[in-house]
């Protein structure tokens, strides 16, 4: 469990985000569905599903384009965040 609490710690801004990116987008899609659909039920439920999965995408997106944006850093010689943060 300690695992699982340091990577939620290591990624909390990353974390922060994508919560507040799915609250708007359920809140989008609630509508969307339900304009389209005209039935609550079925709207609710699109808004749930395909906002999950869009978060945890989301995720996994963020966390790709910081590994990007290291590599980079490196290739052109500069020092990451990540060293720049750690005590020598």
């Amino acid at each position: 469990m300690s695992r699982l609490h340091a990577a939620a710690r290591q990624n909390l801004p990353t974390l922060m985000k994508t919560g507040s990116y799915y609250l708007i987008h359920i809140c989008v899609a609630a509508l969307v569905a339900y304009a389209v659909t005209g039935n609550l039920v079925a709207s609710l439920t699109l808004s749930l599903l395909e906002p999950t999965v869009q978060a945890v995408a989301f995720f996994f997106h963020e966390k790709a384009w910081e590994r990007a944006a290291r590599r980079r850093q490196a290739a052109a010689g500069q020092p990451s965040r990540d060293a720049m943060a750690q005590p020598a």
